[in-house]
């Protein structure tokens, strides 16, 4: 009897390891099962190889793209009260460097139109505001300038960038007029057809008191613009470069680079790089063509983050 007895209490012995491993078993797999699902895809991700680059391609993202700082909005009836935060970027060579370059003849795209809203020989109403401009940099990035016939354009027209540099003759109901160049982007609530000046360009239309004015604008080209530089982003290398074009006579349409495929077209940031996000054609020539058509191809820019390299060259006027 009492070995029936030890018997049975071996017998449920069994029973009850055979169940605690058989419920541990269960939560090992859950648990396993958990793990597998939640676990990110970085392997994956690693093991894939990088895009191959094509012309014409549109990639954007750089590694860390800068704030790009706007002109304040412009109050409606007084000047702004604080400075414009200019772009936050690095300081720029204070001269041009003597790396030489040499362009191509020039040609006209057969293209209808490369303009986008602000076009040559259109004459647009707006109003002209005032902010307080600083060093004359902004959303352009092109850093502080010495002369501070400077502008904001608002949002709409600016398209991303697309505005930068190009140079609009203001003129006021009263007669008076002045040329300036588009360096930083006002946001809104600025209007289609505002300009925010600089304190220094908006006192030759009227006293900066009066703040807010009535103007007509339009696209010009000037013949005391210098050449074209060149200037690459800080950052960049062979495996990613921004790339950016100054003083160029008319805005710019496109930026291209020489690839081992033909040329590859970069899309242009809201701070006026044009990003190759994978290196394709960074330190190659460089093919820049303006609004109305016209072409230049720069060879000899060597990939020099934050250097201005003058090219010799510029644009035709219209």
């Amino acid at each position: 009897m009492q070995e029936t007895r030890q018997a049975a209490r071996q017998r449920r012995r069994r029973r009850r390891l055979m169940v605690g491993t058989t419920t541990g078993l269960v939560v090992a797999g859950l648990l396993v099962c958990l793990a597998m699902v939640m676990q990110p895809d970085g392997e994956e991700e690693a093991g894939r190889a990088p895009a191959t680059a094509v012309a014409n391609s549109q990639e954007t993202d750089p590694p860390a793209s800068p704030e790009a700082k706007k002109s304040p909005t412009p109050s409606p009836s007084k000047v702004s009260a604080s400075p414009s935060a200019g772009v936050k970027k690095s300081k720029a060579s204070a001269s041009p460097s003597k790396t030489t370059s040499s362009a191509s003849p020039r040609k006209t795209s057969t293209t209808s139109s490369l303009a986008g809203r602000i076009r040559g020989k259109i004459t647009y109403p707006g109003v002209a505001t005032v902010y307080q401009a600083g060093d004359g940099d902004g959303a352009c990035s092109y850093g502080p300038s010495a002369d501070m016939m400077v502008a904001a354009m608002n949002t709409t027209d600016y398209e991303t960038s697309k505005a930068c540099g190009a140079y609009v003759l203001v003129r006021a109901a009263n007669g008076n007029s002045v040329t300036v160049r588009i360096s930083n982007e006002c946001p809104l609530p600025c209007a289609p057809g505002q300009l925010d000046l600089s304190e220094q360009a908006f006192a030759k239309l009227a006293p900066v008191t009066t703040g807010r004015i009535a103007i007509t604008w339009s696209l010009v080209s000037p013949s005391s613009a210098g050449t074209i530089s060149i200037r690459y982003k800080v950052g960049s290398s062979p495996y990613w470069c921004g790339v950016q074009a100054i003083g160029h006579r008319n805005p710019l349409a496109r930026l291209e680079v020489s690839t081992g495929g033909g040329w590859r077209q970069l899309t242009r940031t809201d701070y006026n790089y044009f990003l190759s996000p994978d290196g394709s054609g960074c330190g190659k020539a460089i093919r820049l063509t303006d609004i109305y058509g016209e072409q230049l191809t720069i060879n000899g820019m060597a990939l020099r983050p934050d250097v201005v390299q003058s090219t010799g060259v510029q644009f035709a006027r219209h």
